[in-house]
């Protein structure tokens, strides 16, 4: 088609995040996004080259509500204009005579982009593209995509966008699933904060159209950042409308009774003392299921943990819990040995981070590199293992003590939203430590991943009911 390059000239004006969702051809895709950094207008692009296809399909969008909707039929009309300009000087006809209406733009080819009402019923009985606007804000959004999906059945995509609503919205359970789930609907998730689109070049965009005296001109990005911050009315705005964090969710990272639901039942504490999970040296050595240890290094101000788990039955069992507080480094590793020492365990995951250094390397260099990780625990990595960490509990598949203490530490792991809207797990220090038996169980579990590709894998392995091999 001759108006292809003129397509593909257009994308030039859009940012990297913007490109990547206009010219992400997946059948279903998902954005959770920052308030206010053109996705609307990016969306809109998308659905008018789409649409213009020779083997397309129709386009049904649906916003929050009617006003948003024409909106979105005004930015779709821009760029079916800019586009029939480019073609009608090739001799191409775009549009249809009667092409631009209060809610719709049909194209010579017979196909239309329409803005749908608000109400669920309006997407049923239509075959075609679905763009779902600011999804969370729906009425009903889990009904609004239980009666869109079967749209596309016979063609077209279904693309959902959205700023999150709390952590209880339809929205956020489908963006979880995608992430930490195993996305067994196999949407291409994407996400974008506001510092990402700012990174992506936004603030330079956003100053060519404002006025030469607007005191966002001198502004550099991280002072545009704490500009947007200071303006919501709380943290918790900031976090959801900006930072892609719902904000009932920026609380405890774990909830209480999921860290009750996996204590091992009280009863079974009876007899011997702690005898599910305070295995001795020697019931550990006779273990025939595979072991991983996490270590959490502290000396005066934290406590350094061992977090020992046995895989099996499709379940991670905690069979040793060691804490220790001002212990002298030289006890640290003689406790560390006995347990590298054991004939099934196969990996140890060792915070690698401060203190944790030269521990990590000393237990390397005597039991092998392919036995004892080091990993410094930077922000990403954090993420990264601490999701791992909330799947085993939501899937009801670890097994951890009955203790106040443990309950404590564990439920003091906070997701929050640093400056710049980049994402930290914190804690606050407290007698019961510095979530440092949260860390050692999220590198426990680290120690039993499979490949680079962990804490997905580990996740879906996890929720099975065989026992895994490894």
């Amino acid at each position: 088609m001759q108006i292809l390059s003129t397509i593909e000239r257009s994308h030039s004006f859009f940012m990297p995040f913007q490109r990547r969702w206009i010219e992400d051809g997946s059948r279903l895709k998902l954005m959770e996004k920052s308030r206010q950094i053109g996705m609307t207008m990016t969306a809109a692009c998308r659905a008018v080259e789409t649409t213009l296809g020779d083997d397309s399909v129709d386009c049904w969008v649906a916003s929050r509500d009617e006003t948003q909707g024409a909106l979105f039929i005004r930015d779709c009309a821009r760029w079916a204009r800019a586009f029939a300009g480019s073609s009608r000087r090739r001799g191409f006809s775009l549009l249809s005579r009667r092409a631009f209406g209060a809610d719709a733009i049909r194209f010579a080819n017979g196909r239309s982009i329409a803005a749908l009402s608000s109400s669920v019923d309006a997407q049923a009985g239509k075959r075609g593209t679905r763009i779902l606007d600011e999804f969370a804000l729906h009425e009903d959004p889990r009904r609004l995509f239980a009666v869109a999906y079967p749209g596309i059945t016979w063609g077209g995509s279904l693309e959902i966008l959205s700023t999150h609503r709390g952590s209880g919205n339809y929205f956020n359970a489908l963006v979880r699933e995608a992430r930490e789930g195993g996305n067994p609907k196999g949407f291409s998730l994407h996400r974008v904060t506001l510092e990402d689109a700012v990174r992506d070049g936004l603030l330079e965009k956003l100053k060519a159209r404002l006025p030469k005296d607007d005191v966002r001109q001198s502004m550099d990005g991280d002072a545009y950042l704490d500009f947007i911050r200071k303006g919501c009315p709380d943290e918790e705005s900031w976090l959801e409308e900006y930072c892609c964090i719902p904000s009932d969710d920026a609380a405890a990272f774990l909830p209480l009774g999921l860290i009750r639901d996996a204590e091992y039942p009280a009863a079974q504490t009876g007899g011997r003392r702690n005898a599910e999970w305070d295995y001795t040296l020697s019931e550990l050595r006779a273990s025939k299921n595979p072991l991983y240890l996490g270590v959490d290094v502290g000396r005066e101000k934290d406590l350094s943990v061992f977090w020992l788990v046995e895989i099996g039955g499709g379940l991670a069992l905690t069979r040793k819990l060691v804490t220790m507080e001002k212990a002298p480094f030289s006890a640290q590793e003689e406790r560390l040995y006995e347990l590298l020492s054991l004939p099934t365990l196969r990996r140890a995951a060792i915070d690698a981070s401060g203190l944790g250094r030269q521990f990590a390397e000393r237990a390397a260099q005597k039991f092998g590199e392919r036995r004892v990780e080091g990993l410094t625990l930077t922000a990403p990595l954090k993420e990264e293992l601490a999701y791992p960490v909330k799947a085993a509990f939501e899937n009801g598949t670890i097994r951890i003590p009955p203790a106040e203490g443990l309950r404590t530490d564990l439920r003091s792991v906070r997701r929050e939203c640093g400056m710049g809207g980049v994402l930290r797990f914190t804690a606050e220090r407290g007698k019961y430590g510095h979530a440092d038996r949260f860390w050692a169980l999220a590198l426990a579990l680290r120690a039993a991943r499979i490949g680079e590709d962990a804490p997905r894998v580990f996740a879906e392995r996890l929720g099975k009911t065989e026992a895994f091999v490894f």
